[in-house]
């Protein structure tokens, strides 16, 4: 997944170098639907991908602080 990530973020910069580069306005309309298509489907990627360690230790330090705290109210 992490490849698949990469490569629609490459395709995307590419596109968008070659559209700034183009003269031609069919063409630099047609790159830019792509580079937006790459972008989104590198953004469904990332949604789609598991948090990393630290963020999951940090929701479990809050889960467990906010258990503790809970406990003590009652």
């Amino acid at each position: 997944m992490n490849r698949e990530l990469r490569e629609f973020r490459r395709l995307e910069r590419l596109c968008l170098e070659q559209a700034a580069l183009s003269t031609m306005d069919l063409a630099r309309s047609g790159l830019l639907k792509v580079a937006n298509d790459c972008r989104v489907a590198a953004e469904a990627i990332e949604a789609q991908s598991p948090r990393g360690a630290f963020a999951e230790a940090v929701q479990a330090l809050k889960l467990a602080l906010s258990a503790k705290s809970t406990s003590k109210r009652h």
